[in-house]
This record gives structure tokens, C-alpha cells and sequence, in this order.
């Protein structure tokens, strides 16, 4: 099976690219929320991202995951989970892997190697369930290196830790789109390969 990973900016047209891509791989999918609506706009944005999916003409089934997404994809793998044509996508990793740092590292970050190698950790986890997941899988995640660099401890360990997580995966999917101003550009496609040199 494919696996395909998505990345760009905020507001850059990812989802949108990533669910049309996905509802061509299959008939119906499954659509891993990870994101905790924890304030009034969060639940708007969840409520809308329902209701554009629902009117998509796709059969999507939402399951809202906001930690356990290795077990999710590993259950969603076992053997008569998943009858007929599904795919499956998840939005966001970058909601996922924030929700994981912020369960580590409640002290906000004083032990910075400590959370590293526990971020890893579940990088890697993720990253083997990616690997061995038999269905299409879409996975979507942000860019967020590119920009100014954050102001707290806290926010360097996600930025480097986002970094490290979307290297590694990028590694184990078959292809990998940048989406910019809504145009996706297939990554893959076009990379330098040191073999060329």
C-alpha cells in the first residue's frame, strides 16, 4: 500500500489537497482527527472540517485520536479491521506530535535530552506503524521550521522536534508533496540524489 505524506504552512491548502488525494485511493476512508478542541475556536474549526467533509461526497468515518495514533493505525491494520477499498488519513502530526510533548514535558522543557529521546522515541513508533500499515495511508503535517525562531525553550524542542519527525517519515512514505498557495508539488519526484553527483 501507499503512504504518502503532505507538509506545508498554515493555511496553505495541505488538507484540502491531501482528502481529495486520499478519495482517490479508495472508496470510502477514515479520517484520524488528532487535534483537541480545547477553546471555542478549535471546536468551530473541528465542527467545520466536519461538516466540509461530510458535504465532500466522500464516505469519510471520523475517529478523533489525539495521543494514541500508533495503536489506531495498528488496529486499523489488523487482519478484517478494514473490509472493501479504504483509505486512511490523518490530520495533523504536527497536532499529534504537540499533544505528546506537552504530555512529557510538563515542566516546560528543563530536561531538554530527556524529552528528545522520548519524542524520538515516539517518532520512531509512529514511523514503524507507517512502515507497516497495509492500507493507503495519507498523512498530513506542517512546515514550521521556515519561520522565526520561537521564543521559548518549549517552542524550539517542538520546532526541532517537528523537524526531526517529518525527516523520518518523509523517509518511510512512498511519495511527499509540499503544498504552497494551494499547489502541491510532488517532492519526490524532483529530489537530488547524491548518486547524481
Amino acid at each position: 500500500a501507499v503512504a504518502v505524506l503532505v507538509t506545508g504552512g498554515a493555511r496553505s491548502g495541505k488538507s484540502r489537497f491531501a482528502e481529495s488525494y486520499a478519495a482517490r485511493l479508495a472508496s470510502r476512508g477514515i479520517y484520524v482527527a488528532t487535534a483537541q478542541p480545547l477553546d471555542d475556536e478549535m471546536e468551530r474549526r473541528v465542527r467545520a472540517h466536519r461538516e466540509e467533509r461530510r458535504l465532500s461526497g466522500f464516505a469519510w468515518e471520523t475517529v478523533e485520536e489525539p495521543l494514541d495514533l500508533v495503536g489506531l493505525l495498528d488496529r486499523l491494520a489488523a487482519p478484517g479491521a478494514q473490509a472493501g477499498r479504504t483509505v486512511v488519513l490523518v490530520d495533523c502530526l504536527t497536532l499529534w506530535l504537540s499533544n505528546h510533548l506537552l504530555a512529557v514535558c510538563p515542566d516546560g522543557g528543563a530536561d531538554r535530552a530527556r524529552v528528545e529521546r522520548e519524542m524520538d522515541g515516539r517518532i520512531e513508533a509512529l514511523a514503524g506503524a507507517v512502515r507497516r500499515f497495509p492500507l493507503p495511508l495519507v498523512l498530513v503535517t506542517n512546515e514550521v521550521g521556515a519561520g522565526i525562531v520561537p521564543e521559548t525553550a518549549l517552542g524550539r524542542m517542538f520546532r526541532d522536534a517537528a523537524g526531526r519527525m517529518n525527516q523520518r517519515l518523509a523517509g518511510v512514505c512512498d511519495r511527499l508533496f509540499l503544498v504552497v498557495s494551494g499547489i502541491p508539488v510532488d517532492l519526490k519526484s524532483i529530489a537530488f540524489r547524491m548518486d547524481e553527483l
